[in-house]
């Protein structure tokens, strides 16, 4: 009986050595002939978020333009004209009148530049207005028939942090990309490559790269909020920490660039100085800007603002302003850079320390005399 069952032990071992070896070549007989692709699984519907990008992108991309910038050189020996490629960068349709607005730095320290659309007509465009201080230029091409459609426009001033976001461009050359993501904060500055700084601008988490400046920031209603201008990573490549310049700055600074080729700030008639500023801070131990002298017939005269004057071969302080529309200024440059947010014929409340107390005034901004 021991050995019967000794014998089968080992017939089973057998079997099983042998099923696992040939097991490769078992199941390529058993399934010979069954070349045919697998079955579908059936998807269903696209979740409704899903849908919604979609729908913004397909909206959005064809007025979403690719834009290459060259330096044109003359040899003085031949005297031939060669144009170098610089870069390249984004840029959105502004109106149906042909004008792109992209960021200055994209078209900055170039001779030329070429505005490709979605549909790979490309064009030469010109240059009709900058302003460096804002990071933002307008350029202009010629479309015959079927110009893309412009961006819709949303506001800014209304923005929530959590809110999702939609940046499309051209990232390191990549034609219209899509990144998505999320509003990260509000009211970020960065330094302006033309000095002093941008203010109020929008951070987000999308993967914003080389080659999306000037690309257009969307929200869920597929309205411009921002264009896509800078990114903090030590890189060069997304960090997940990218800056958006605001629609309301783009919708106040872009009409101008178009109708005068810059952008003039409004005035509230005042003489101020930086350098003369510190030495006054620092003189009489008061924070903010001092009034160094009111223009007559401007809204700092009309408001009876006061600058320093000379009594008894003495300097008297004057009028020092400390809030702008209730945000605190302490350098001529805090007051210009919150003034670029507004515009001539609207009012600014000033907080200003005369004497020894604070009192509040109202200005009228006015366009500069030329």
């Amino acid at each position: 009986m021991l050995k019967k069952l000794f014998n089968l032990t080992i017939w089973a071992i057998v079997v099983l050595v042998v099923l696992f070896i040939t097991k490769p070549y078992l199941k390529g007989w058993l399934l010979e002939g069954q070349t045919e692709p697998r079955a579908v699984t059936d998807r269903g519907q696209l979740l409704s978020d899903e849908e919604n990008t979609i729908k913004i992108f397909e909206d959005t991309s064809p007025s979403v333009v690719f834009i290459n910038t060259q330096d044109t050189q003359l040899n003085a020996w031949t005297r031939t004209v060669s144009e170098t490629p610089l870069g390249s960068g984004s840029g959105f349709i502004w109106d149906k009148r042909g004008h792109v607005v992209t960021n200055y730095h994209v078209i900055q320290n170039s001779s030329s530049a070429t505005v490709r659309l979605s549909d790979h007509r490309t064009y030469k465009a010109i240059l009709v207005g900058a302003s460096p201080r804002h990071d933002i230029a307008v350029l202009k091409i010629n479309v015959p028939i079927d110009s893309p459609k412009p961006v819709p426009i949303g506001t800014s001033n209304d923005l929530k942090v959590g809110q999702s976001i939609y940046a499309i461009g051209n990232p390191f050359g990549l034609d219209h990309t899509l990144t998505t993501g999320i509003i990260s904060a509000l009211g970020r500055s960065i330094d302006s490559e033309a000095g002093g700084q941008i203010e109020n601008l929008i951070q987000v988490d999308a993967a914003i790269n080389p080659g999306n400046s000037g690309g257009p920031l969307i929200d869920s209603a597929g309205r411009l909020i921002g264009i896509n201008t800078a990114i903090y990573s030590p890189s060069g490549s997304s960090s997940g920490i990218g800056f958006s310049i605001p629609v309301d700055n783009v919708n106040r600074v872009v009409p101008q660039l178009i109708a005068k080729g810059r952008y003039i700030r409004p005035v509230l008639g005042l003489n101020i100085d930086e350098h003369s500023n510190r030495i006054i801070s620092k003189e009489y131990g008061v924070e903010g800007v001092a009034i160094l002298g009111v223009a007559e017939g401007s809204g700092a005269d009309s408001a009876g603002l006061i600058g320093i004057s000379y009594v008894n071969d003495e300097y008297v302080l004057g009028d020092v302003i400390q809030e702008f529309d209730d945000r605190t200024v302490t350098t001529v440059a805090d007051l210009l850079d919150i003034l670029d947010e507004y515009e001539a014929g609207q009012s600014v409340n000033l907080t200003i320390l005369r004497g020894n107390r604070q009192i509040n005034v109202s200005v009228l901004l006015t366009s500069p005399k030329s």
